[in-house]
């Protein structure tokens, strides 16, 4: 039987539909979170007493869920890691059949149950709570059994899932992501985690790759590989400077400098295509006048993303690395960015 176009059409119009409702649902779940956080005192008061319960911790921040909400917790604690509050996952269950002893006295744990009901996770509660071990619980509302048994309690409010039969775990176990984002963002904050801190946790991938210092990066070094001649300088001269040495690669720009040593231009194999194509006496110009003057540039301390942003806005292929004084130091190339897979060709 064949289907009309109309009928496709319809079809997909109704499917896009409900993923709209479905994304709608998602949404409403964390904007219910922010609606209690800043419209109540008492609210708020919660969020800060949990954040002091790991800001003090000297152990772990220890996550534990069961079913959907357990997969959050593994995520949680990969965030937790990540900003440099140590961390891990426990299983409810498995922690009342002897996986207690993963969870110290030194440790914070965070229990979460959208219905805070959960047998499993109550009965870890309840043990935890026995030993003296701070707990941080998660659910729907403070009348929860959750709620009674941690020291803390963060309500999520009552929700719809985004589930057309209002059963899947959806806009709950979105909500509680949410929530522990924000614990960790704000523990971060009040430990003052920095870039560099951030990079010590992540060297890998293109997060650890952005925040490494230009300086370690860069292959054209001044009294190295690099030139920097005076701005009244001639071309010809110039160049005859910028010569490599023997085994060096060259580098495609010669950087100029004033009386003082500091940067005043680059002068680009581009400049100099345009300055032979239009000038009958090309090596005889003094480069300061047919150069690139006040050139984009990166400090020393600059940061490999910060020269990622400054070829995708200004579409620079080489960008001058200068100390705190302005004189150069270095220079990176277009294609050393394109190899590390930073920028695009």
């Amino acid at each position: 039987m064949n289907t009309s176009k109309s009928q496709i059409n319809t079809e997909l119009s109704e499917e896009h539909a409900f993923i709209t409702e479905a994304l709608k649902a998602e949404m409403e779940a964390i904007g219910t979170v922010i609606s209690r956080v800043s419209n109540s005192h008492q609210e708020g008061l919660s969020w800060s007493k949990a954040i002091d319960l790991l800001e003090q911790c000297e152990g772990h921040a220890v996550f534990s869920g069961m079913g959907k909400s357990g997969l959050i917790g593994a995520k949680l604690s990969a965030t937790f890691s990540s900003i440099g509050q140590p961390s891990h996952v426990v299983h409810p269950a498995e922690a009342v059949h002897g996986d207690l002893g993963s969870i110290r006295r030194d440790d914070v744990v965070i229990l979460m149950s959208y219905s805070g009901t959960t047998e499993e996770v109550l009965n870890l509660a309840a043990i935890l709570r026995t030993d003296g071990i701070p707990c941080i619980g998660i659910s729907k509302e403070h009348d929860t059994p959750l709620a009674k048994l941690c020291d803390v309690h963060l309500a999520i409010g009552s929700l719809s899932e985004a589930c057309p039969l209002n059963l899947a775990p959806t806009a709950s176990t979105t909500a509680t992501l949410a929530i522990g984002d924000a614990l960790g963002l704000a523990l971060s904050r009040r430990r003052n985690f920095t870039a560099d801190d951030f990079h010590k946790h992540h060297p890998g991938g293109m997060l650890g790759i952005g925040l490494r210092t230009i300086t370690e990066i860069v292959r054209f070094k001044i009294n190295d590989n690099l030139v920097a001649v005076a701005d009244n300088t001639n071309v010809g001269e110039a160049l005859q400077l910028a010569r490599p040495k023997e085994g060096k690669r060259r580098a495609g720009a010669i950087l100029l400098i004033n009386t003082e040593g500091k940067l005043t231009g680059i002068f680009t194999d581009g400049d100099l295509r345009r300055l032979v194509i239009d000038n009958d006496d090309p090596m005889d110009q003094v480069i300061g006048t047919v150069a690139t003057t006040n050139p984009q540039r990166l400090m020393s301390s600059a940061l490999v993303r910060d020269a990622q942003q400054l070829v995708t806005e200004h579409r620079v292929d080489e960008i001058p690395v200068v100390d705190e004084n302005n004189c150069p130091i270095g220079l990176i190339d277009v294609q050393d960015l394109i190899a590390m897979k930073v920028v695009s060709e």
